[in-house]
């Protein structure tokens, strides 16, 4: 039997209602598989300990981390702790220190979720955003000069390696080859005129060895547009750090909601273990409440399946939310329903249990 170690950081807000869901479901699904099993532990970092030791996780917390073999992570950020601090010692610290290169974000549309635009179905809205996840914008590369005089300075880098910039999108294209699907690329090369001509070069120089995947590229601006407007010509998508952040989360607002949304944080090689997370936030305005959506984080469970190689689950966790909103009857309130966010999670675990 297949054991995998699970570390599991609840974080700020809502994120710890959610997180008790997320496994609520792992466990559902190894136990009616019978041939794997997870052992979970539990971290209390995030804002919460930061307020009473300084820090959002212990000195010696990546090395504890390391051990296992994914991390579940709940959400980050609270009043009182800058995003600045709550963000970049925790979240991207892990990302950057295990070289969780690759951020997986699937934007689909669920029969049954609610869309804001008329007339798309979900066989229009059905991506994958490819984004880097371990440098360019978010890279923390600058400097802040002559603070608090008249001719403060603030100088914020984006560093973009070849090495970065073209694992992530090799990737890209192997799972475009391997699902028969379109790639673009997504860049701003007419105005930033060393990252994104830098970007924009390595993507057709790696396109030469995948002839057979069809490509397309646009500036970011115009792919909002489309992405509102003619969301059916996106299939698999690769693109900056920054760029990544921002179209997930309006992808995430076309296929219902940031409720829905998921995310996993990939070390491809699994040098270190990879991190799985919704994308939703603390939420600290709901936090205690019961009545945060565990969609999010069900989905990045799914997502933790899948790395796994245990897609059948993670494509049964998927069609139980859809076959869920479609019922309508036990839904969160950000789908339209009453319900609460431990009702949901077990009705979730329930239906795969065919009850």
């Amino acid at each position: 039997m297949d054991v995998y170690r699970i570390a599991v950081i609840p974080g700020d807000g809502i994120g710890p209602e959610v997180m008790k869901e997320a496994v609520r479901i792992l466990e559902t699904a190894a136990e009616l598989d019978g041939n794997f099993r997870f052992e979970f532990t539990t971290y209390p970092w995030g804002c919460q300990y930061y307020l009473k030791t300084g820090e959002m996780m212990p000195q010696d917390g990546m090395e504890i981390l390391r051990g296992y073999d994914a991390i579940l992570l709940g959400a980050v950020g609270y009043p009182g702790v800058p995003d600045h601090i709550s963000l970049r010692e925790l979240l991207l610290r892990i990302r950057h220190d295990f070289d969780e290169y690759i951020n997986l974000r699937p934007v689909k549309l669920l029969r049954g979720a609610q869309c804001p635009i008329k007339g798309v179905t979900p066989e229009d809205v059905n991506m994958t955003f490819i984004r880097e996840n371990s440098e360019g914008e978010y890279a923390g590369s600058g400097a802040w000069l002559y603070p608090g005089t008249p001719q403060e300075v603030v100088i914020q880098n984006g560093v973009f390696s070849r090495k970065g910039c073209e694992r992530v999108i090799r990737y890209a294209y192997e799972l475009a080859k391997k699902e028969k699907k379109s790639l673009t690329s997504i860049s701003k090369a007419n105005a930033l005129n060393y990252s994104m001509v830098f970007w924009d070069q390595i993507f057709a120089e790696v396109g030469k060895d995948y002839p057979e995947v069809e490509t397309h590229s646009y500036l970011v601006d115009a792919a909002s547009m489309f992405m509102v407007r003619d969301p059916k010509r996106f299939e698999i998508v690769v693109t900056s750090n920054l760029f990544g952040d921002i179209l997930t989360d309006l992808g995430a607002a076309i296929a219902g909601g940031m409720g829905l949304a998921a995310g996993a944080n990939l070390n491809p090689e699994r040098t270190f273990p990879s991190m799985f997370e919704p994308i939703h936030g603390s939420a600290p305005d709901i936090a205690g409440q019961g009545i945060a959506s565990p969609f999010a984080s069900i989905w990045a469970a799914s997502q933790l399946l899948d790395f796994f190689g245990r897609e059948g689950w993670g494509k049964k966790i998927i069609d139980t939310i859809e076959a869920m909103l479609v019922e309508g009857d036990t839904l969160p309130r950000d789908q339209g329903g009453t319900s609460g966010c431990e009702e949901c999670g077990k009705r979730v675990a329930e239906r795969l249990r065919g009850i």
